[in-house]
């Protein structure tokens, strides 16, 4: 088994690189909502946020205050499934996404799985 993960900053984008996944017979698509750091310290840095000066404990506060707060601007898609579908898989997001060697086009990774629980075969249907 295999975890196949996009991270994109174009949620509609994203959105469609699931469906298409689910479409291509993954056993099941995950999305989560999510903010890059340095997207986070850009928003700081635009805000023109005061940080005290006695350290990093009242940065990383400042900005868990302000994460809470804002609305998240990546997808995370993941899905695990057979080894034999990461190809299709990995197709779909590129049609979708274009050329992922350039900025802002999105990150897909795959990672092996030793075991997984709960994953249904594709052949289930369920």
């Amino acid at each position: 088994m295999k975890l196949v993960i996009l991270i994109t900053s174009n949620t509609e984008n994203g959105i469609e690189v699931a469906r298409r996944w689910q479409a291509a017979g993954a056993p099941g698509v995950t999305l989560i909502k999510s903010i890059g750091l340095y997207s986070l310290q850009q928003i700081i840095n635009e805000q023109n946020v005061e940080v005290p000066l006695h350290g990093g404990r009242s940065m990383n506060s400042m900005m868990a205050r302000m994460l809470r707060t804002m609305e998240h601007t990546n997808h995370v898609i993941l899905s695990v499934m057979p080894k034999a579908q990461v190809p299709a898989m990995l197709e779909e997001a590129r049609a979708v996404m274009g050329d992922m060697t350039q900025p802002r086009h999105g990150v897909a990774f795959v990672l092996p799985l030793d075991e997984a629980i709960g994953v249904r075969a594709p052949e289930d249907g369920g």
